[in-house]
């Protein structure tokens, strides 16, 4: 299983960057797909999901922001970023997640780092 994730980098206040999360190895379609971050000193928390099906997830401080999509045929999601905010900072992780009763699948990318200069 691998999940890479892409498209972090430096960007000024107010800009935009798009992550790209390619994954191999899982059954992509029916995963719930998510974008989580961490910054230094403080806990991993979700930023958005997309699941099988299509239904979004945001955290409260990127709704209206970030946008996240994905493309079951290239097995991969999106992070929109637009309207990006200094406390945005972190290091950004692709997770492919799928639960059932007696099962848990749950893969995690390496990071691409986000920088959001003032």
């Amino acid at each position: 299983v691998q999940l890479q994730a892409s498209g972090g980098g430096l960007v000024q206040a107010g800009g935009s960057l798009r992550l790209s999360c390619a994954s191999s190895g899982i059954n992509f379609s029916i995963m719930r797909m998510g974008w989580y971050r961490q910054a230094p000193g403080k806990q991993r928390e979700l930023v958005a999901a997309i699941a099988s099906g299509g239904s979004t997830d945001y955290a409260d401080s990127v709704k209206g922001r970030f946008t996240i999509s994905r493309d079951n045929a290239k097995n991969t999601v999106h992070l929109q970023m637009n309207s990006l905010k200094p406390e945005d900072t972190a290091v950004y992780f692709c997770n492919a997640f799928k639960w059932v009763v007696g099962n848990t699948n749950d893969y995690w990318g390496q990071g691409t780092l986000v920088t959001v200069s003032s």
